[in-house]
C-alpha cells in the first residue's frame, strides 16, 4: 500500500492506494500518529478512493484514529469509499462512528 500525504485548506489528507490489511495497516498507523502529534492540530481526512480491500486490521487502525480524536476539536473523516469497502464499514457498524464523505471536495467543505 502506498500513502500520499498532502495538505489542503488546513486538512491533512492521507490518500491510500492498495490493500489495507494486516500487512499494510502498520504503515498507516504511524502516519496518523504523526498528524495527531503535530503542534498544528490539523483535521485529518483519509482518502479511500484507491483502497481495494480492508481487513479487520485496517478497521482497527481507523477505529483507533477515531477514538484518538474524540476529545480533540479537530476532526477525523474518511472519503471516497469504493462500494465493496463501504459495505465492510456498514456491516461492521463503523459507519455509525465515522464521518464518511462521498469525495474529498465535500469532505473539506464540511470540515473547514
Amino acid at each position: 500500500m502506498n500513502i500520499d500525504k498532502r495538505m489542503e485548506r488546513g486538512v491533512v489528507i492521507l490518500a491510500l492506494d492498495g490493500r489495507l490489511d494486516s500487512n499494510t495497516a502498520p504503515l498507516l498507523e504511524p502516519e496518523i500518529d504523526c498528524v495527531d502529534a503535530g503542534d498544528e492540530g490539523h483535521h485529518l481526512l483519509v482518502d479511500f478512493n484507491n483502497v481495494e480491500y480492508i481487513s479487520s486490521a485496517g478497521l482497527r487502525v481507523v477505529l483507533k484514529a477515531v477514538k484518538g480524536r474524540q476529545a480533540s476539536p479537530k476532526s477525523f473523516a474518511i472519503s471516497s469509499l469504493q462500494d465493496h469497502v463501504r459495505e465492510v464499514f456498514e456491516i461492521s457498524g463503523f459507519d455509525a462512528y465515522i464521518t464518511i464523505y462521498p469525495d474529498i471536495a465535500r469532505a473539506i467543505e464540511s470540515i473547514v
